[in-house]
């Protein structure tokens, strides 16, 4: 504002909100006709609102009305989020007061499953509250820079820090090195953020996903993989995999002490499938070892830099 403040506990109004978007994509702001009827040429914001509904970025109402003076809701904004960034994927719709059927559902579950919101610590959403400038400037860093997409994990996460370099060593002696990243799109599908990991023989693209119920790894345009259930148990069982004939997994230890090339974890879990294969799991790491039946391990952390 013009005295030097930001005023970040007042709710941003769709006017404003068409403005932030309108500078980060670098809209044309020159004051013209809008598509709305209570949206003049000669209005402030007119410029960047007729630019942003253009591109499908906002929307009016039924009425032809914007209602630029009126708040954005926190479900409005997810909206909005998943069109700006066009984000594609979704894992988890978990938070409990978004019903699956409500018009902002699936954006919710995508800027969820894109780190850029965690919702509240009562495991809500609140989509009908108004979003603060605070919240609203957030929720766009977190869509630009991994470095603030970490700070939606929750508390006990076992999810990578998106700033770092995970580099794993397989069972043929070759390396694995794993990095979050921003994928360009391939064949005319989006892609995005997501972890690519990187070896001798392949690469391929991942995410982490993690709510209130499941640690899990998902494939873009593919199958997701639940690899932990929360709270964290010894003896608590869930499958993994589609179709007849899913594989069982069991929690079969926690603070485990697991020897890795990188370090030596106290604080491990450990999960047996039904064959006999564990792996070992930490927080702030992920999977940190994986040995196979005959007692051979197939990946290991090396490093992270």
């Amino acid at each position: 504002y013009s005295d030097g403040t930001v005023r970040p506990n007042k709710p941003v109004t769709r006017a404003q909100a068409a403005i932030m978007i309108g500078r980060l994509k670098n809209l044309d702001k020159t004051q013209k006709a809008t598509p709305f009827r209570d949206v003049s040429a000669g209005h402030h914001a007119s410029g960047y609102i007729a630019e942003a509904a253009k591109a499908g970025y906002i929307k009016g109402s039924e009425n032809g009305n914007y209602r630029p003076n009126d708040p954005v809701t926190r479900g409005e904004m997810a909206l909005i989020v998943e069109r700006v960034f066009d984000l594609e994927f979704s894992f988890i719709r978990s938070f409990t007061d978004v019903p699956q059927d409500a018009y902002y559902s699936l954006a919710i579950s995508r800027i969820q499953s894109a780190h850029i919101t965690k919702g509240y610590p009562d495991n809500t959403f609140r989509p009908r509250q108004n979003v603060t400038r605070a919240q609203f400037a957030a929720f766009l860093s977190r869509a630009l820079e991994p470095k603030f997409m970490n700070d939606t994990v929750m508390e006990n996460s076992y999810l990578k820090d998106k700033t770092k370099t995970y580099t794993y060593r397989l069972a043929n002696g070759s390396t694995s090195v794993n990095r979050f990243m921003d994928v360009p799109d391939r064949n005319g599908l989006r892609m995005g953020f997501m972890w690519t990991a990187v070896s001798d023989n392949r690469s391929f693209e991942y995410f982490e996903m993690e709510d209130h119920q499941v640690y899990a790894i998902g494939y873009p345009y593919s199958e997701i993989d639940i690899r932990l259930v929360y709270p964290v148990q010894v003896g608590k069982t869930f499958e993994v995999g589609i179709g007849d004939d899913p594989v069982k997994h069991m929690i079969t230890g926690i603070n485990k002490t697991i020897e890795t090339p990188y370090k030596t974890f106290t604080n491990a879990t450990e999960v047996t499938n039904q064959s006999g294969f564990k792996y070992y799991m930490v927080e702030g790491y992920a999977t940190v070892k994986a040995i196979d039946p005959k007692g051979v391990v197939q990946s290991e952390l090396l490093s992270v830099e």
